[in-house]
């Protein structure tokens, strides 16, 4: 379809979506010859498996990765005794304790005999301040939607859960600036940010139960990135509790404060083994009055590069998300969730390129312009734009809805990583072909924009041949392309013994004397990170 054809049509269906029809293709990509690289043999590392979401209750997690269980107190009586007269017997739990345990995924199952639930940074505070002096191991925990293990116990840490600390402080419509607290569920902060025209610049599938607290200890990403930068930028300050006790405020309400070390940068992204965050400021752009939403279908990955070039040439200051679908990501994800229904199919690749903007009329041609003009190219087949809210929903909840596909009914080794764009889908070639017929599903989606490839490999249950072609060859692959191991999960649990592929020992050592000197016992979420 020719651009005039396509902006008349846009224009006469603007309150629902338009189909931008091509032929379908007749053949597919075609066959390319991709880089090996050859699996160091004799390492011995933790079984890095996602389990389905319908999977049994795991074992013990000390007990199948052979965990020695650190230097650590155990816990007493006096202990419960001293926590429930800190807290109230309702918020120092001993029983029902599994959802606290296990992890999203059904992955890591630890064995907590004591959940707390402060309400305050105080109570926070007093918590590690007698567990520093015990000895006593914690894991911090916000929404448990991790997917590397890092927010459940290993062994029997006790779990300091934040979900009390839920409020939102304040959120100033001049300013753009909010103060929340750790506990915060990030879809309620954005709800409470848009009633005076704000939004929060983090997006996650996660959104209705992930902790905003938790996504800052993550330095977590999602799907607008690529228009609003990441975490270290939009948080101005946090309050954090150090492993004695210590209260660090280093809260500030400017862009711009150059007074000496940017201290908050140490937890953001550290995973809850600084500190724990109790609050933090963060700044909100303004949401926008327009949205649009293409979803389209492309022959091959070059096209998908040359799109994106287009995109970020194009649509400029208005693209706010650049997602990359490929087929057999989507097939699954509609053959396990019969509501989702995708408005094309039968092509190689799939992107969802949404835009953001302050003028309709403006946003609405550009988007037009830039599909005609991918379409006259033969770069774009086929696909649908739509600036209608309830559509512009529905297109994101097939994105939203891949992983869960994934995991719904199989057994799936996910990986997490940044690739140069130019190799970012070659490695998803490279796992089909060592895989071969052991694995069900290979495929690869993720946030084109950021660099950022979810890699996943599926099978009908746990495979050991499957693990042995995959670890540690999909970090080796990873760091030959300078890539990194985790570009928004972080590391955890499952990843630490392969920190060494993304980071030079002399930054390890580094890490290891900053957990030392903030955290001389070793109390925060032991057995994370750092091997």
């Amino acid at each position: 379809m020719r651009f005039q054809q396509l902006l008349q049509v846009r224009r006469l269906a603007s309150a629902g979506a338009t189909t931008l029809m091509r032929p379908r293709p007749t053949t597919g990509t075609t066959g390319t010859t991709r880089p090996t690289t050859n699996t160091t043999a004799g390492i011995t590392t933790t079984v890095r498996t996602m389990a389905g979401s319908g999977a049994p209750i795991p074992e013990l997690t000390q007990i199948t990765d052979n965990v020695q269980r650190g230097n650590y107190a155990t816990l007493t009586d006096k202990d419960v005794a001293f926590f429930e007269n800190l807290l109230g017997k309702n918020f120092a739990l001993t029983e029902d304790l599994e959802g606290y345990n296990i992890c999203f995924l059904k992955r890591i199952r630890g064995n907590s005999k004591l959940v707390l639930k402060p309400g305050t940074t105080a109570e926070v505070s007093a918590i590690l301040k007698y567990c520093n002096e015990r000895k006593l191991a914690v894991v911090p925990q916000g929404g448990n939607t991790g997917l590397v293990g890092g927010s459940v116990p290993i062994c029997d840490e006790i779990v300091l859960s934040l979900a009390r600390l839920n409020k939102v402080l304040s959120v100033d419509e001049v300013t753009g600036i909010a103060v929340v607290e750790a506990g915060c569920i990030l879809e309620n902060f954005d709800q409470k940010a848009r009633d005076v025209g704000l939004t929060v610049p983090l997006d996650l599938g996660a959104k209705a139960s992930c902790h905003i607290g938790g996504n800052v200890s993550t330095n977590a990403g999602g799907v607008r990135v690529v228009r609003y930068g990441n975490l270290h930028g939009s948080v101005l300050g946090v309050e954090a509790v150090l492993a004695n006790g210590q209260v660090l405020d280093l809260m500030s309400n400017f862009k711009k404060d150059n007074t000496g070390y940017h201290m908050k940068h140490l937890f953001i992204g550290s995973e809850g083994t600084l500190g724990v965050v109790t609050k933090l400021s963060m700044l909100c752009p303004h949401s926008s009055k327009a949205v649009n939403v293409a979803f389209i279908g492309l022959n091959s990955f070059d096209d998908v590069l040359k799109t994106f070039v287009s995109a970020k040439r194009n649509l400029g200051e208005i693209l706010s998300s650049c997602e990359l679908i490929d087929e057999r990501a989507l097939n699954t994800a509609l053959e396990q969730f019969k509501f989702l229904n995708s408005p094309i199919s039968g092509y190689p690749f799939y992107m969802l390129i949404e835009t953001s903007g302050s003028n309709g009329d403006h946003d609405e041609d550009k988007i037009n312009q830039f599909i005609g003009s991918g379409m006259e190219r033969g770069e774009i087949q086929d696909g649908t734009v739509t600036g209608d809210p309830g559509k512009v929903q529905e297109i994101w909840k097939i994105r939203e809805m891949v992983p869960l596909g994934l995991i719904e009914k199989s057994f799936c080794f996910k990986y997490d990583i940044s690739l140069p764009l130019r190799d970012f889908y070659n490695i998803v070639d490279v796992m089909r072909e060592r895989c071969g017929p052991h694995a069900t599903v290979v495929c690869g989606y993720g946030h084109l924009g950021d660099s950022n490839l979810h890699l996943n490999v599926s099978c009908n249950e746990f495979n050991d041949e499957i693990y042995k072609r995959v670890e540690p060859f999909v970090y080796e692959y990873t760091s030959k392309l300078k890539g990194s191991i985790s570009a928004e999960h972080g590391i955890g649990f499952l990843k630490k013994d392969y920190l060494h592929y993304s980071k030079d020992p002399v930054a390890i050592g580094w890490m290891r004397d900053m957990k030392k000197l903030l955290d001389p016992n070793g109390i925060l979420n032991p057995y994370k990170v750092l091997n």
